[in-house]
């Protein structure tokens, strides 16, 4: 399998506070972070909040730049504070973000979201842009009708169907998914997880996926890495992180997780009934 993302060793420190005549901190953010990513794979970052996995996420995405460290994509080293971040890089990487309502321009058409990456990275005429992304609309689930639509007249589903599609309408390396059904109801996040799983089988696409939530993680990965503090502390198939997590933090982070089958569930009602009579 080809390698599609590399890390080796990041590192992002931070110095906050301080004045011109010095002082202040250094806040270690991502603390020598090393990985590996297969094409057509997705591999979940997991973690409470201050873990790092944003910080990682924004490197990943060239958003960012590594302190130290070294970052290859397509088995070539970036580094966007030697070459800041060229069209081809961004082609490479794309990025979903959390909120759905908050990644649209609302004074834009969903016709014109879409065409615009293609427009400021392609050589596409017009007409190759329009008939693209009108193909990508229907490749999310969308209607060619809703191409002269604008964001506030979709629901929270409907939008980060076209935040995905406007992730991938240039054919990425890499799709880097920050928390993307998070804020969306239940059903609708099993909306979305279909699809994604669905692109990628079509497309062979490789996600890096930024999560807190367990559940969804044990349904979309294929490789998970935990990090508490900045720091990788385990790494490892699904099948087995979830099985024989070895780490103290990642069996504490399981632990308080409420399972979602149909016994646990029972079994907390009945706990929850019995404390209730007593």
């Amino acid at each position: 399998m080809t390698t599609v993302l590399e890390a080796k060793n990041l590192v992002r420190d931070y110095h906050i506070g301080g004045t011109l005549f010095g002082g202040g901190r250094t806040v270690h953010a991502v603390k020598g972070v090393s990985f590996k990513l297969e094409q057509g794979k997705t591999l979940a970052i997991v973690g409470e909040s201050g873990s790092g996995k944003s910080t990682l996420a924004r490197i990943l995405t060239l958003i960012d730049r590594q302190t130290d460290g070294e970052l290859l994509i397509d088995g070539e080293a970036i580094d966007i504070k030697k070459t800041g971040v060229t069209a081809a890089m961004r082609r490479k990487v794309q990025i979903v973000f959390q909120n759905p309502y908050g990644s649209l321009n609302p004074r834009q058409k969903i016709g014109n979201v879409l065409m615009e990456p293609l427009l400021l990275n392609t050589d596409m005429s017009a007409a190759e842009r329009r008939e693209r992304a009108l193909d990508m609309l229907v490749k999310v689930g969308l209607q060619p009708e809703h191409f002269n639509r604008y964001p506030h007249m979709f629901s929270g589903g409907q939008r980060q169907r076209i935040a995905i599609a406007r992730a991938i309408i240039l054919k990425p390396s890499l799709l880097v998914l920050d928390e993307p059904v998070s804020a969306l109801d239940l059903s609708v996040q099993a909306q979305i997880l279909n699809l994604l799983a669905d692109l990628q089988d079509e497309f062979g696409l490789t996600y890096v996926f930024i999560s807190h939530d367990l559940s969804v993680v044990k349904y979309i990965a294929d490789e998970v890495m935990v990090m508490y503090l900045g720091e990788a502390v385990e790494q490892g198939s699904r099948d087995k992180v979830f099985s024989n997590p070895e780490h103290p933090y990642t069996r504490s982070l399981f632990a308080a997780t409420p399972r979602a089958d149909v016994d646990s569930i029972k079994a907390r009602l009945a706990k929850k009934a019995a404390l209730a009579s007593a």
